[in-house]
C-alpha cells in the first residue's frame, strides 16, 4: 500500500499550533534519471506505508542519497511528514570537534549541509530549495545533537553512516517517534573512522523478522553506479 493512505491530518496528530496552510507545499520535483532494478526496489520500499527504516550499504555514486532525497521530497510534497532531517556525522574534521570550529553552530555545521542542499537543489532547483530551507521544511543536525530529541512525524536521513559508532547509530535510531521514517545510507568500504558500527547494525536488521516490522536492507555494488562510467571502472579496480 502506497504511503499516500497515511497522510497526517495537522489537526489530529501534530497539533493545529505547529503548520500554517503553507505546509503543504505546491514545489514542482524534476523527473527522476533512470532507476536500475535495486534503484527501483530501494524506491518503491521507501515508498510503502509499513516502511519504518531502510538501510542502504552502496559504493559511492550508487545514487543511495539521491534517491532517500527524491523519495522524502515527494512524501514532503505530498504531506506525510512535517519536515525532512539530514543528520551525518563531522568526522570529516578529523580531531577536530564542532566546538573548536570558528563561527555559531549554524556556520559550523553548514559545510556538512552541503551534500542535502546540493541533492534538494538538483530536484527541486535554487529557489524551491532555498524556500525550503528558510521555512525549515528541511533541516540538518549534527550527530552530536541528537541526543535527547524525539522525531515524530519527520523523515530522517542519516548519510555517511559508515563514519558513525554502534553508539552513535544506537543514539540515532531511538530517536524514532511516531509516523517518521528513518532512511540510513553508508558505505562500509569508504569509513573514516576506526570503530565504524555501520556494518554491524546493517547485519543486525538484514532479515525477514525485521522486515515483518518494517525494517529493511539494501545492497548497491557497481553496477549500480551512476555517477559515471569512469567511477565504475575505478572501484572495479580497487575492489581487485
Amino acid at each position: 500500500m502506497s504511503r499516500q493512505n497515511k497522510k497526517i491530518n495537522s489537526h489530529d496528530e501534530i497539533g493545529e499550533d505547529l503548520f500554517d496552510s503553507n505546509w503543504l507545499m505546491d514545489f514542482k520535483l524534476r523527473k527522476p534519471f533512470y532507476f536500475k532494478p535495486k534503484h527501483r526496489e530501494f524506491y518503491n520500499i521507501l515508498h510503502e506505508s509499513t516502511t519504518q527504516m531502510s538501510f542502504v550499504d552502496g559504493l559511492a555514486g550508487t545514487a543511495k542519497t539521491y534517491i532517500a532525497v527524491y523519495a522524502a521530497l515527494e512524501m514532503l510534497k505530498e504531506g506525510l511528514f512535517e519536515k525532512i532531517v539530514y543528520i551525518r556525522s563531522v568526522v570529516e574534521s578529523a580531531d577536530k570537534s564542532l566546538g573548536s570550529l570558528p563561527g555559531e553552530i549554524d556556520d559550523k555545521f553548514s559545510p556538512y549541509m552541503m551534500p542535502l542542499i546540493e541533492k534538494v537543489t538538483e530536484i527541486c532547483g535554487p529557489g524551491t530549495c532555498s524556500m525550503l530551507k528558510t521555512k525549515g521544511l528541511i533541516d540538518a543536525i549534527p550527530v552530536n545533537f541528537v541526543r535527547g530529541l524525539t522525531f515524530n512525524n519527520i523523515c530522517v536521513i542519516v548519510d555517511e553512516a559508515q563514519n558513525l559508532t554502534k553508539g552513535e547509530l544506537t543514539t540515532i535510531l531511538t530517536r524514532f517517534g511516531r509516523n517518521s521514517q528513518y532512511i540510513v545510507c553508508g558505505d562500509t568500504k569508504q569509513s573514516d573512522v576506526k570503530q565504524s558500527g555501520f556494518s554491524s547494525v546493517f547485519k543486525t536488521f538484514a532479515s525477514d523478522d525485521c522486515n515483518d516490522k518494517g525494517i529493511y536492507t539494501h545492497l548497491f555494488g557497481v553496477d549500480e553506479i551512476v555517477r559515471s562510467k569512469i567511477l565504475r571502472f575505478i572501484c572495479d579496480r580497487l575492489a581487485a
